[in-house]
C-alpha cells in the first residue's frame, strides 16, 4: 500500500511535491495530486506516472495525452509562459529606461489629449488602438517599486496556474484580462490620463485563481485576502488606475470560469468562444468610448 503525505495539519500533499496541498486524488492509484501533477481524464484525473503507464483502455501508453484540468497539454516546463512574459516585462522597461519618457509616451494608455513631447493629439481615439495592448508592457520608469512588484505577483500567481492551464489557455486568459482592465481604463477614466502597467493582465490572474481553487475545492481564504488586500491599494493609493484592475479582475473571472468549468465534449468552443465575447466586449468599449471623444 502506498503511502499518503499528509502535512502537519493533516491535510493531503501532493506525492510529487509535498510541499504542496493536494484536494484531488488519483483516480487509478488513489495518490494526492496538486494542479501541476493533475492530468485529464476521461473519468476525473490521474497522475502523470499513471498516465505515462497506459491509459487503462488496453490502448497504448502514446493514446493518451495527458492534460491540464482545462484540457491543455502538460508541459515540460509548466512556467516558460510566465517566465517569457517577466521577460518581456522587463526588456521593455529598459528601453524605457533607455529611450526616455518619448517612447513611454508613445505606447502608454491614453484616451485622447496634446502631448507636448510628441507635439500632437495622442490616444486611442486618434486611431492608436495598439495603445490598449502596448499599455500592459510598459511600467512607471521612474518607480522601480511599480515593475517589482507586479513581477513578483506574476511569477506568485502565473506559475502554478499556468502549469494548471496550460500554455495556450493562460496566455489567453493573460491577453484578454489585460485588454479587459484597458478596455474599462479607456472608457471611463479621464480622456488625458495616461495609465500604463501589467496589473490589470495581473488581477485576471487573481480572478482565475479564485475560481480554480473554488473548483478543487481548496482552502479559499488565503487568495481572498491577498485580493482584499490588492484591492484596498488599488482604491486607496493615489495615482493607480483602479479601472484597470476592476476591468481585468472581471475579465479574467469569466474566462477562468470558462476556462475550468467548461464541459469536456465542448471544452476548447466554450473556452475560446466566452474568451472572444470578452474581447468583443472590449471592441465595444472602445467604439463607444471613441465615438463619445471625436
Amino acid at each position: 500500500m502506498n503511502q499518503k503525505p499528509q502535512n502537519a495539519q493533516g491535510v493531503p500533499t501532493c506525492y510529487r511535491h509535498p510541499d504542496r496541498e493536494a484536494g484531488v486524488r488519483c483516480t487509478r492509484c488513489e495518490r494526492p495530486i496538486c494542479p501541476e501533477c493533475m492530468v485529464d481524464a476521461s473519468v476525473g484525473f490521474q497522475c502523470p506516472e499513471c498516465v505515462r503507464g497506459g491509459s487503462g483502455t488496453g490502448h497504448a501508453p502514446t493514446a493518451t495525452q495527458p492534460r491540464t484540468i482545462a484540457g491543455g497539454t502538460v508541459a515540460a516546463d509548466p512556467r516558460l509562459i510566465t517566465k517569457i512574459l517577466i521577460g518581456l516585462n522587463l526588456a521593455v522597461f529598459l528601453v524605457q529606461l533607455s529611450v526616455g519618457d518619448r517612447f513611454t509616451e508613445r505606447f502608454e494608455l491614453l484616451g485622447r489629449a496634446y502631448v507636448p513631447l510628441l507635439g500632437s493629439l495622442q490616444g486611442v481615439a486618434e486611431g492608436q488602438s495598439y495603445r490598449l495592448l502596448t499599455a500592459m508592457f510598459l511600467h512607471d520608469p521612474h518607480s522601480y517599486v511599480h515593475i517589482l512588484f507586479n513581477m513578483l505577483s506574476l511569477w506568485w500567481i502565473g506559475g502554478p496556474l499556468e502549469a494548471a492551464l496550460g500554455r495556450i489557455r493562460y496566455l489567453t486568459l493573460y491577453f484578454v484580462s489585460g485588454l479587459a482592465g484597458s478596455g474599462l481604463t479607456y472608457l471611463i477614466a479621464a480622456p488625458n490620463q495616461p495609465s500604463l502597467g501589467a496589473s490589470g493582465a495581473i488581477f485576471g490572474l487573481f480572478g482565475a485563481t479564485a475560481v480554480l481553487m473554488r473548483r478543487l475545492n481548496y482552502d479559499m481564504r488565503p487568495v481572498i485576502a491577498l485580493l482584499v488586500i490588492n484591492l484596498i491599494f488599488t482604491f486607496g493609493w493615489s495615482n493607480i488606475a483602479w479601472q484597470a484592475h476592476i476591468g481585468g479582475l472581471v475579465g479574467g473571472v469569466v474566462v477562468g470560469y470558462a476556462m475550468v468549468h467548461a464541459p469536456r465534449d465542448r471544452r476548447t468552443l466554450i473556452q475560446f468562444g466566452v474568451s472572444g465575447l470578452v474581447l468583443a466586449a472590449v471592441v465595444l468599449m472602445t467604439v463607444v468610448r471613441t465615438i463619445q471623444l471625436t
